[in-house]
């Protein structure tokens, strides 16, 4: 998630070398570079279920799935760092970007909700390669999936539901990708599942 704007105007291929040898990441937008911030536990449950998800299924696959570490470059000449996405057709020489995700996704955060809504939004599904765009929450239950194929309209989930990502034939339940997140949503969840199970005996 983006902070801090360091205000000094850089070029691309600055922007490119200085993040080869940096201990911390940014982002490169309109050549201001900003600051990425830490994640909260529940962040990055949820990134590494996704991951999980993406590496399990895709391990005889062309497609690759990445975390948060590596940039994407939008049609913009803007650099961000998705929190995970999947590259199905790699066209880009570069080791640290790619312009073609086939799927990208962000976790949001208090702090970060209006940039992935809006600005990556927008940025993300002008990506020509790009086909499904997955924002999920973490402070409370709710998955929201964009898709090409549906014109980018909005389709939400949540827990009891399942989903699929059609360009990568993937079904994903919302309870496996909260997996130990904790959230008023989920402890409910649980304690209700309980309660039904044991009624069940």
């Amino acid at each position: 998630m983006p902070t801090a704007k360091q205000v000094n105007f850089i070029t691309e291929q600055e922007y490119l070398d200085g993040e080869k040898i940096s201990e911390v990441k940014h982002e490169y937008i309109n050549g201001d570079v900003y600051t990425m911030a830490g994640t909260s536990k529940n962040h990055e449950r949820i990134s590494v279920n996704i991951l999980s998800e993406f590496s399990h299924h895709l391990k005889n696959s062309p497609c690759e799935p990445f975390g948060s570490d590596v940039k994407v470059r939008v049609p913009t000449g803007n650099y961000r760092y998705p929190d995970c996405m999947v590259v199905c057709n790699d066209q880009t020489a570069d080791d640290y970007y790619t312009e073609t995700p086939t799927i990208l996704v962000e976790v949001l955060s208090r702090s970060t909700r209006k940039i992935d809504e809006r600005d990556k939004r927008i940025e993300y599904l002008n990506i020509p390669s790009l086909e499904e765009y997955i924002l999920i929450e973490q402070d409370f239950v709710d998955i929201e999936v964009v898709r090409r194929k549906e014109g980018w309209r909005s389709q939400h989930y949540f827990l009891g539901d399942e989903f699929t990502l059609e360009s990568i034939d993937l079904t994903l339940s919302v309870e496996e990708l909260y997996h130990r997140v904790q959230n008023e949503d989920v402890l409910e969840y649980i304690e209700q599942q309980t309660q039904e199970h044991e009624n069940k005996e």
